[in-house]
C-alpha cells in the first residue's frame, strides 16, 4: 500500500479567539493569566489576537491555566446546517400557520421555530406556556398581536419580544390581506 503524501501547510492557525474567551469565560484578565503563566501580557494579547504563535511550552501552560486541553483550540467548530427544505414541520397548535424547527433535532439547549402565519390566522383560544426558561418572538415580517393575561402587544416586522417561557400567552396575525413571519427562539431550562 502507497503512503499518501499530505503537502504541509504554512498558513497560520487561528487559535487567539479561542484562548480569549477561554480566558473571557473564566473572568480572567490578561495581566492573571500573565502572573499565572509567567508570560507577558504584551505576548499574550499578540496570541489573542493571532499576531504570534506560542511555543509547545506556553502553549501548555497557558492551556493548563485555563483548564482547557490543547486539542480543543485546533478542533473544527461542530455546526450543524439545517437548510429551509429540509426543516421538519412542527405543530404547537393554532390555525392558518407552517411551523418549521429550524435548529437540529438534537439540539437540546435552544430550539429556533420560524413561523409563517396566514393573514387572520391565530393560536390557541386559551393561553398556553411552552416548557422553556426564556422565550423570544421576534417578527421577521408582517404583524402580529401577542397576548399576555394582562395586556396585548402590537408587533411590527422588527419588534423582538422577550418572556418567561412559563407566561401564559397566545397570538394572532391581525392582517387581513398580508402573512406574518415569526422566528420563536425557546431557551432551554439550565442554559439561560
Amino acid at each position: 500500500m502507497k503512503a499518501l503524501s499530505v503537502e504541509p501547510s504554512n498558513a497560520p492557525l487561528a487559535i487567539g479567539s479561542r484562548i480569549r474567551t477561554a480566558r473571557q469565560a473564566r473572568h480572567l484578565t490578561i495581566e492573571q493569566v500573565a502572573d499565572s503563566t509567567g508570560l507577558t501580557k504584551g505576548f499574550l494579547s499578540r496570541v489573542e489576537r493571532d499576531l504570534t504563535s506560542p511555543s509547545v511550552a506556553s502553549l501548555v501552560t497557558l492551556c493548563q491555566v485555563l483548564s482547557i486541553s490543547i486539542g480543543d483550540l485546533f478542533m473544527p467548530p461542530e455546526t450543524t446546517l439545517v437548510r429551509w427544505p429540509e426543516a421538519p414541520g412542527i405543530n404547537l397548535g393554532g390555525d392558518g400557520i407552517n411551523e418549521r424547527l429550524v435548529t437540529p433535532r438534537t439540539e437540546r439547549r435552544v430550539q429556533v421555530i420560524r413561523s409563517e402565519i396566514v393573514p387572520g390566522g391565530s393560536g390557541e383560544a386559551e393561553l398556553y406556556s411552552v416548557d422553556c426558561d426564556v422565550e423570544v418572538l421576534h417578527v421577521a415580517a408582517g404583524r402580529l398581536d401577542l397576548v399576555f393575561t394582562t395586556e396585548t402587544m402590537s408587533l411590527t416586522a422588527g419588534d423582538t419580544v422577550t418572556f418567561p417561557g412559563k407566561e401564559p400567552h397566545s397570538w394572532r396575525n391581525p392582517d387581513d390581506a398580508a402573512p406574518a413571519v415569526v422566528i420563536w427562539t425557546l431557551v432551554s431550562p439550565g442554559t439561560a
